[in-house]
């Protein structure tokens, strides 16, 4: 059988929306199976223990986004 995923978040940043059920988009740092933190963008339950598909993003990645999302235009 599987080992069981192991996470950590390490610092919570913006709560990018929240549903009726009380289940919370979010962006923040996480470890998992106690790696280095990433940045990571996915849904949570309300007390962090199950968890929705989402993207981690590494230091490097998230830098090119933000500098790319800084030079958009906004509409």
């Amino acid at each position: 059988m599987a080992d069981k995923l192991k996470f950590e978040i390490i610092e919570e940043l913006i709560v990018l929306s929240e549903n009726a059920k009380g289940w919370r988009k979010e962006l923040n740092r996480v470890s998992w199976n106690d790696a280095e933190p990433k940045y990571d963008i996915r849904t949570w339950s309300p007390d962090h223990e199950k968890m929705g598909k989402g993207i981690t993003l590494s230091e490097e990645e998230f830098g090119v986004l933000l500098k790319e999302l800084g030079n958009k235009k906004k509409p």
